[in-house]
């Protein structure tokens, strides 16, 4: 971990300091090695939260765009009494966990009714394949775009994406970029959130978002999507309507008025 208790001040590892866990009080020991960066670990092989995972480059990256009181932030359930470490818990209160590693679909679906608002940021550029499926299905007939930039409905998800994700109840955001710094590849420059599915016809909504714009609404708004209840009266046009976006300046131009004026379609390329 990047972080831990000394004098009880949050604090990062340093040679001859000690800390303690935040969430089982253990002693920690500061690891400054050459070669890992610099972080804390118990001093005995303890697992005092079951969600614990070894930290990658990659997610210290991503937790280093957040303030470091967001980072790093203990939660306790008093019902369950289950105590857990989330990776980012904004000032409004949402969590964002970065996922490198495989992860089982019940521990997934733990994590999302613990941590309720959340967002998953996956690290899309672990296999090769991953990207490459996207990439073929972004490329394909699979996408169908939108009236809305950046929107589009995926007719066959389950041949874009990780089969787990797909019944993912938040979003969840791929990173096809990781730790490359090649700026070419305009999709491995843009995220791409699969928002949760609420129809029964297996397609999907994708949003692209821009990495600058995906940390600042994070950073401002307790939500990445607002549901807007739509007017009294007034039947749905669509099947599905995604939550409309909230605007906190220049945010992209995503799923917008048409969606409640009975205007929005999907446009088709080629058919």
């Amino acid at each position: 971990m990047k972080y831990a208790l000394v004098d009880g001040i949050k604090t990062e590892a340093a040679k001859g300091i000690q800390g303690i866990c935040s969430v089982c009080n253990a002693e920690l020991i500061p690891k400054c090695g050459k070669v890992y960066a610099k972080h804390w670990a118990h001093r005995s092989i303890v697992s005092c939260d079951s969600w614990w995972e070894p930290e990658t480059e990659w997610h210290r990256n991503w937790k280093n765009n957040y303030p470091a009181d967001c980072q790093e932030v203990t939660l306790f359930d008093e019902q369950t009494n289950e105590k857990h470490i989330a990776d980012i818990r904004t000032v409004h209160k949402l969590v964002i966990e970065f996922q490198h590693s495989p992860i089982k679909s019940e521990e997934r679906i733990s994590r999302e009714k613990f941590y309720k608002n959340m967002l998953w940021v996956v690290d899309g550029s672990r296999l090769k394949n991953d990207y490459s499926r996207f990439r073929k299905g972004k490329d394909g007939l699979f996408f169908t775009e939108t009236n809305n930039k950046g929107v589009y409905i995926v007719e066959y998800p389950d041949a874009v994406f990780p089969a787990n994700w797909l019944e993912s109840s938040v979003p969840v955001i791929f990173d096809f970029l990781g730790q490359s710094t090649d700026t070419t590849d305009e999709i491995k420059n843009t995220l791409w959130c699969l928002v949760p599915r609420r129809e029964q016809t297996g397609k999907a909504y994708v949003v692209g978002i821009k990495r600058e714009v995906f940390i600042k609404i994070t950073s401002n708004c307790p939500t990445l999507f607002q549901q807007k209840p739509e007017p009294k009266q007034q039947k749905p046009q669509i099947a599905f309507r995604p939550g409309r976006i909230v605007r906190p300046g220049p945010l992209i131009d995503l799923i917008e008025k048409k969606m409640t004026s009975g205007k929005w379609r999907p446009r088709r390329r080629g058919w």
